[in-house]
């Protein structure tokens, strides 16, 4: 006998089946991004959007649809990071506004939801693009509607339309041809539908992890992570990883006086054996004896030691530098109000002091390592107090977010300036003129940072195939603002390259802002070598102190 009806009590597990399916998978779908660069962005996005949402989900005891529906549109709206984390929100959205009223979601419920949650999520997005998610959620959506009249139980629907989904994920890579290049599917519709597969999990009965920290329950960390954690409580002073690649026998006598051994001079101990390979974990005062034990067995590879006391320290010294930023915020609030100011996605302390240098009033730490979310937005507008505050996400996959914010806001004037990368940022603040009009200084800064050219130079982290460029894991990659401008094995190499795309007869600046990779020396001689070989610009150099990112580069 099939299932008629979804009630709210197994809605809230299914939700929390998807949110921990997505969860589980979202390393995977990361490496399904086209550009290979060392970010953690679609698969990490969707499921801190996700996750944002379970947390309010399980706290519910007695769930009610109307109950559900506010947690989860409310909490993934807020928790939303990225574009695909934005989309993601905007399809819950549509789906809890079909469902809140209900008792019960039938095979009709469900069929309605879907459909308004992909019209609501194409509503969000200015100029939606096929072969992404959106896509992918209106195959689902489609079929959804045409099965409403064919079956009652909700098992052989939702059967279908995953199979629906399935399919259309597969045709993306011909939808959009970067795709096919690179031999992927949109991360982002497989990311949706690892979503409905793990909520199709729980309704089939199949055993599935529900385990979510709820919403309001302070998380408690150990060890290295924990912030709170007192030096005084650090006894052994030095996280140990690394990997024996055996070479003599390693029999269960040995593995238990290995393990012996560690406990004997450190603690967090975790051993573990794979075939020829051993994973180990230690905390211990001194890493060399560790080794040399380790060494016994094979030779190692992953070294990797640090420091915990320090990293305390330095946490410590970050926490108070975030709290006298907020206390400092706080102040202002209570000052009288200015008729404008300014929010800026920042990444990295030498790029922090110039965009407060010329002008920015709140900064959010993000970029392409962490897609900063809509709460993070609001909260930054909440602090700056002024009639009229100018957004920079300065990335392209923040801009949704920022829109969303803009959204929610009462009470201010919120205009987002599209700045898709920092340079594009600064040059917009830079152009921003007290004596002109919201409207006017929009258009002018929108306008102005569009002439600005931008290289962003990295490295890949996996072999691919980009543009008929073929690019090996390891290889230096300069991106540009509609794609790959060059690609080598050495940085300097790389990035006078990009410059080389970039310049034009009529370009007069060049700027580079240098990332915590770089050495000054480093970076002072690329400056050098674009002096010489650009003679009719002017080169900039500046600190960025960036992650990820060696070289950010702009050219007006």
């Amino acid at each position: 006998m099939g299932m008629k009806y979804i009630d709210a009590k197994m809605l809230q597990k299914a939700f929390l089946a998807g949110a921990k399916e997505l969860e589980a998978k979202k390393d995977w779908i990361n490496e399904l991004n086209v550009f290979p660069v060392p970010d953690g962005d679609t698969g990490t996005n969707m499921t801190m959007t996700i996750m944002s949402a379970a947390k309010e989900v399980a706290a519910i005891e007695n769930p009610t649809m109307e109950s559900l529906a506010k947690a989860i549109s409310s909490g993934s709206l807020r928790g939303a990071r990225g574009n695909s984390g934005v989309i993601l929100s905007q399809l819950f959205r549509g789906f809890t506004k079909e469902i809140a009223a209900a008792d019960q979601v039938t095979v009709t419920i469900m069929a309605n939801s879907f459909v308004r949650a992909t019209e609501t999520a194409y509503k969000a997005v200015m100029k939606p693009k096929e072969g992404t998610i959106l896509t992918v959620a209106r195959g689902m959506a489609e079929k959804a509607a045409e099965l409403v009249t064919e079956t009652e139980d909700i098992i052989d629907f939702c059967q279908q339309v995953i199979e629906q989904g399935d399919y259309v994920l597969s045709q993306t890579p011909e939808m959009l041809p970067v795709l096919k290049q690179a031999g992927v599917v949109d991360s982002g519709g497989q990311g949706l539908m690892q979503v409905v597969k793990g909520a199709f999990n729980f309704l089939t009965g199949k055993e599935v992890d529900l385990t979510v920290e709820t919403a309001g329950r302070k998380e408690t960390v150990s060890g290295s992570e924990g912030v709170a954690l007192k030096e005084a409580d650090i006894k052994f002073g030095y996280c140990t990883e690394f990997i024996i690649n055996l070479e003599k026998p390693y029999n269960e006598k040995a593995e238990l006086e290995f393990k012996g051994y560690l406990e004997s001079i450190g603690d967090s101990l975790v051993v573990v054996s794979d075939d020829d390979i051993v994973k180990v974990h230690v905390h211990t005062n001194d890493p060399g004896l560790a080794i040399q034990k380790a060494l016994t067995f094979g030779s190692l590879s992953r070294m990797k030691i640090d420091n915990m006391r320090e990293e305390h320290q330095e946490r410590l010294i970050k926490e108070s530098e975030k709290l006298a930023a907020q206390q400092k915020a706080e102040e202002k609030k209570s000052e009288p109000r200015k008729p404008y100011g300014f929010i800026s996605v920042s990444a990295g302390e030498g790029l922090d002091e110039i965009f407060r240098g010329i002008g920015a009033d709140y900064l959010i730490q993000g970029g392409q390592t962490m897609n900063p979310s809509t709460e993070d937005m609001l909260n930054a507008i909440e602090r700056v107090n002024a009639d009229t505050i100018y957004i920079l996400p300065n990335n392209k996959n923040i801009i949704l977010a920022a829109e969303q914010a803009k959204s929610l806001v009462e009470g201010k004037k919120v205009i987002v300036i599209p700045s898709r990368t920092i340079p594009q940022g600064i040059t917009a603040i830079i152009n921003f003129a007290p004596d002109l009009s919201p409207e006017e200084n929009e258009a002018n800064m929108t306008e102005e940072m569009s002439r600005v050219k931008t290289g962003q130079i990295t490295y890949a982290v996996r072999n691919t195939t980009i543009d008929d460029i073929e690019i090996e894991e390891g290889d230096i990659m300069a991106l540009g603002d509609h794609g790959i401008l060059s690609v080598g094995k050495e940085i300097e190499t790389t990035a006078l390259k990009s410059l080389e795309a970039m310049v034009e007869e009529e370009s007069e600046l060049i700027t580079i802002y240098y990332g915590k990779d770089v050495s000054e020396e480093a970076a002072s001689a690329l400056k050098e070598k674009a002096e010489e070989q650009f003679i009719n610009c002017e080169v900039e150099l500046h600190s960025g102190s960036q992650p990820i990112y060696y070289y950010l580069i702009s050219v007006e």
